[in-house]
């Protein structure tokens, strides 16, 4: 990657985890299960869109459920 980029996406990162402080646990529960549905569904699918939404809204669900447990 070259500099720019990297600038970039440490910028999005430090933006994205300053966003979250402010969240409650159940919020962010569910957006880190759509995340990291979305990632697993993208990768078992091979990057198609569907897989990857479909993904994302599975991992959102369970991170909400997961969040009420608690």
């Amino acid at each position: 990657m070259n500099r720019i980029t990297r600038l970039v996406a440490l910028a999005a990162l430090a933006t994205s985890l300053a966003a979250c402080g402010s969240m409650d646990r159940r919020t962010r529960d569910t957006a880190v299960g759509a995340a990291v549905g979305g990632v697993a569904g993208s990768v078992l699918t091979g990057g198609s869109t569907a897989g990857t939404v479909g993904g994302a809204v599975v991992g959102g669900v369970i991170g909400n459920e997961n969040a009420k447990r608690k």
